[in-house]
C-alpha cells in the first residue's frame, strides 16, 4: 500500500494512551500480560478444538472461528502499542498504518459476523433441535463463515481503499495509540466526504445486522424455552442455550 499521489506523509506519529513518562512501564508491563494471557488462551482453544474429535460440532467450529479472530485482532496493534511504550518516538510508517487500519477493520468485522453465527447456531439448536444436524451441517457452517468472510474483506477493503485517496499534508500526528479510522480522518487535508459516507453505510450495516440478527435469535430462543411446558425440558433447554453463550 503506497502513498497516495497526493499525499505527502511518509509516516505518523501516535500519540499513545498517556504522555506521562512515570505511567510508560507499569502500562507496559500491564497490557504486555494482557496480551500474553489473550494470546495462550486463544492458541490452548485452538489446538484443543483442533485435536479433540468430540468437539468437532459447529458450536466449536464457531468458537474456533472467534478464537482464531480474537488472537488475531489483538496482534494487529498491540505488539506496537507495545513498543510505542518503551520508544521515545511513538513512529508508525504510512504503509505500516494503512496496513493496521485494513486487518483492525478486518479483525473487528469478523468478529461481529461470527458472533452472529454462534447466535444462529443456538437459535437452531434450542428451536430446532430434531432438524439440528441437517440444518447445521458441515456445509452450512463452512458457508457460513465463508459468507462472514466475504462481507468482512468487502468492509475492509472499503474502508482502507478510500483511507488512500486521501490526501496527508502537514499534520501527523494521531491522536490515537493505533491507525483508527476517524482519528486519520482528521488529519486528512482533502475532502473526506466519500469516507464519511463508507463509515455511515458500511459501519451501519455491520453494525445493524449482527445486532438484530443477534437479538431477533435470542428473542426466539427464550420465546421458545418458555413454551416447553416440563420443567426438565426448560432445564435442558437453558443448559444447551448457557453452553452457547458461554462457549
Amino acid at each position: 500500500m503506497a502513498p497516495g499521489n497526493g499525499s505527502f506523509i511518509n509516516e505518523f506519529i501516535l500519540m499513545g494512551l498517556t504522555d506521562r513518562p512515570d505511567l510508560q512501564l507499569p502500562l507496559f508491563f500491564l497490557f504486555l500480560v494482557m496480551y500474553v494471557v489473550t494470546v495462550f488462551e486463544n492458541l490452548g482453544l485452538i489446538t484443543l478444538i483442533e485435536l479433540s474429535s468430540h468437539l468437532h460440532t459447529p458450536m466449536y467450529f464457531f468458537l474456533f472461528n472467534l478464537s482464531f479472530v480474537d488472537l488475531h485482532y489483538s496482534s494487529v496493534f498491540t505488539p506496537k502499542m507495545l513498543m510505542n511504550f518503551v520508544s521515545k518516538k511513538n513512529v508508525i510508517s504510512y504503509r505500516g498504518c494503512m496496513t493496521q487500519l485494513y486487518f483492525y477493520c478486518f479483525f473487528i468485522i469478523s468478529e461481529c459476523y461470527v458472533l452472529t453465527a454462534m447466535a444462529y447456531d443456538c437459535y437452531v439448536a434450542i428451536c430446532n433441535p430434531l432438524r439440528y444436524n441437517t440444518v447445521m451441517s458441515p456445509r452450512v457452517c463452512c458457508s457460513l463463515m465463508l459468507g462472514s468472510y466475504l462481507m468482512t474483506f468487502s468492509g475492509a477493503m472499503a474502508h482502507t481503499g478510500c483511507m488512500l485517496r486521501l490526501t496527508f499534508c502537514d499534520a501527523n500526528t494521531i491522536n490515537h495509540y493505533f491507525c483508527d479510522i476517524l482519528p486519520l480522518l482528521q488529519l486528512s487535508c482533502s475532502s473526506i466526504h466519500v469516507n464519511e459516507l463508507v463509515v455511515f453505510i458500511v459501519g451501519g450495516i455491520n453494525i445493524i445486522v449482527p445486532s438484530v440478527t443477534i437479538f431477533l435469535s435470542y428473542v426466539f430462543i427464550v420465546s421458545s424455552i418458555f413454551k416447553i411446558s416440563s420443567i426438565e425440558g426448560k432445564s435442558k433447554a437453558f443448559s444447551t442455550c448457557s453452553s452457547h453463550i458461554i462457549g
